[in-house]
């Protein structure tokens, strides 16, 4: 290691009085800065209790895009003043400590490395670091309590010495994709919880009641009276207790909200869409809806798929009289189907391409993945990257424009690629609501289709979830991950396990920032932004361009064309400040 990248990686140098940041002052991207450029600050003060750290790489992420776009009406920061009190973006970090609280000596030394995980939780309370708490777009940052002492511990992660920073930044974004596949939920109905039971008129009557946990408390609308008998008797010996709904048709919902709360399990005995969609709206956060009924619905029904992403909404069902049958764990946890044929749409964006490298590389993985794409020059990337890796492994990866054929040779190709059955999986990646309605008749026997884009609660999509208990087919979506995701896929990294170096699509100083936020608003690269810094007068460059701009990084670049720890200790060599 030369003297240059000892001394920044010891921290062995005098630390600034001034750095640069890049706060965001409100919507737009004329609010990120100042007039395009870092605002010059003094050196962050910290208490007894916090830390100081030096970021060394920021991925930027395209939730820091919708936070731009939509300024203090974005949900994790609404309401705040942000011309007098503004948010420091930046989630996707990995730093350095260089300044220690006096209560703290005792747990951190000066160097140590960390990644940090940003979905920070104090006392049930989201404090996203980015969000909430000022996050990396920044040269330094103040770490407190909050982060060291949350609900789940610590949010800094230690970090291998040997580790590049780029490579552990996108530890981060790369546990979002992993906890996508670790999507769980309840086996059963929710013990201690609070249950609506639906009937529908002209149904038999002859369920089974078989819950398997008691509720706290049964709500009863338009059952038949076998059922209701049967109810009132487990009531009376105390199993729950049991409140009769006046008629469904004249359930005045907004009252009936305030009345009962939101609901944990909602049971809907017959096939009726307007009874699931109207139902739904009462749904809590990790609630399931159950289907019990053998006949088709007579039409789609509207679905707030937001809520499938962000409040983990499942919808459940089966054609068995037996209701706890619904609740059996198909496709639980959420992992692509071994042997399955998987479908990526919008698998040219970074994102995407992280779900396709994934998928081509698991062991025990899909035996076949499509992807899709409207961008041919970012889909052309993904075969670039990604063919010859499924080839290695006998995976048949496909990567199709759907603008550039009709619909119906599209549809064609469709039923062709997956032998007429379906897709085991369908992961969807581009916030169309119109690309979940056109896929989801896709989706094969207790076929899964992951809605990874973040699409906003109150995003409506018409579906029919006739197979939803015919076929047993699920809807499911995650935002963010939690500090084992991102353990284990720091260590997967860090093992030569999982390449995230691979996801690197440009790189820039601290001063790139803004292009960097505006290249991946305009989906500009087929991977990500990584900035660094640390680094002064780097413009946001493309990874393949760094021939022309710095040759001696660019030598060091995997194939010509990959990022990896290398070149990250070239370009800090030659660039990173240390005087």
């Amino acid at each position: 290691m030369t003297d240059v990248l000892r001394k920044y990686k010891d921290v062995e140098y005098p630390l600034p009085a001034r750095i640069l940041t890049w706060p965001l002052y409100g919507a737009g991207m004329e609010s990120f800065g100042r007039d395009g450029k870092p605002v010059e600050a003094p050196m962050p003060k910290y208490g007894p209790d916090e830390l100081l750290v030096r970021v060394d790489a920021i991925s930027i992420c395209f939730s820091d895009i919708k936070v731009i776009n939509q300024g203090n009406k974005h949900p994790r920061i609404m309401d705040r003043d942000l011309v007098n009190d503004p948010v420091t973006l930046g989630h996707e970090a990995a730093v350095t400590i260089v300044g220690i609280g006096e209560n703290l000596k005792d747990r951190f030394k000066i160097g140590e490395r960390y990644i940090v995980q940003a979905d920070v939780f104090v006392g049930g309370k989201s404090m996203a670091f980015g969000y909430v708490l000022p996050g990396a777009q920044t040269q330094y940052q103040v770490i407190g309590r909050e982060i060291l002492n949350g609900d789940e511990g610590c949010y800094l992660l230690p970090m291998q010495e040997a580790t590049g920073y780029a490579e552990a930044a996108l530890a981060e974004p790369w546990a979002c994709v992993v906890a996508s596949y670790r999507i769980g939920r309840r086996p059963c109905i929710k013990p201690g919880g609070v249950l609506w039971m639906i009937g529908t008129p002209g149904e038999d009557g002859d369920y089974s009641l078989d819950f398997g946990e008691n509720p706290k408390l049964v709500v009863a609308t338009d059952l038949d009276w076998p059922m209701l008998d049967q109810l009132r008797f487990w009531s009376e010996a105390g199993r729950f207790d049991l409140i009769e709904s006046p008629a469904f048709e004249s359930i005045d919902f907004e009252a009936f909200a305030a009345e009962h709360g939101a609901f944990d399990d909602i049971i809907i005995l017959g096939a009726h869409a307007d009874r699931i969609e109207r139902s739904a709206q009462l749904l809590g956060k990790h609630g399931i809806i159950s289907i019990i009924a053998s006949k088709p619905l007579a039409g789609p029904v509207k679905l707030d798929i937001g809520k499938v992403h962000y409040q983990n909404h499942s919808y459940l069902g089966t054609t068995s009289r037996h209701i706890a049958e619904a609740y059996e764990p198909i496709r639980v946890p959420s992992e692509l189907q071994p042997g399955g044929i998987a479908w990526f749409i919008g698998a040219g964006g970074p994102m995407g391409q992280m779900h396709v490298q994934r998928a081509v590389e698991l062991a025990g993985g899909p035996v076949k993945v499509l992807a899709t794409d409207v961008d041919t020059a970012r889909l052309n990337s993904v075969s670039e990257r990604f063919a010859p890796i499924a080839a290695r492994r006998g995976v048949e990866l496909r990567a199709v424009n759907p603008n550039e054929m009709s619909k119906e040779d599209f549809d064609r190709l469709l039923r062709e690629f997956t032998g007429g059955k379906g897709f085991d999986d369908i992961v969807v990646l581009a916030p169309v609501p119109a690309l979940i309605e056109q896929a989801a008749p896709f989706l094969a026997e207790e076929g899964l289709m992951n809605v990874f884009a973040g699409l906003p609660i109150g995003t409506i999509v018409s579906l029919d979830l006739t197979p939803v208990y015919t076929r047993r087919v699920r809807f499911v979506g995650s935002s963010g991950s939690k500090v084992s995701d991102m353990l284990d896929t720091l260590h997967a990294a860090e093992s030569g396990k999982l390449s995230t170096n691979t996801s690197v699509a440009a790189i820039g100083g601290i001063e790139a920032s803004w292009d960097g936020m505006l290249a991946a608003k305009e989906g500009r690269f087929p991977g990500k932004v990584v900035i660094y810094p640390q680094v002064r007068g780097l413009e946001l460059t493309a990874v393949q361009d760094l021939k022309d701009r710095l040759p001696n990084v660019y030598a060091k670049l995997t194939d010509g064309m990959f990022w990896n720890r290398e070149a990250e200790a070239e370009l800090l060599r030659s660039m990173a400040a240390t005087e």
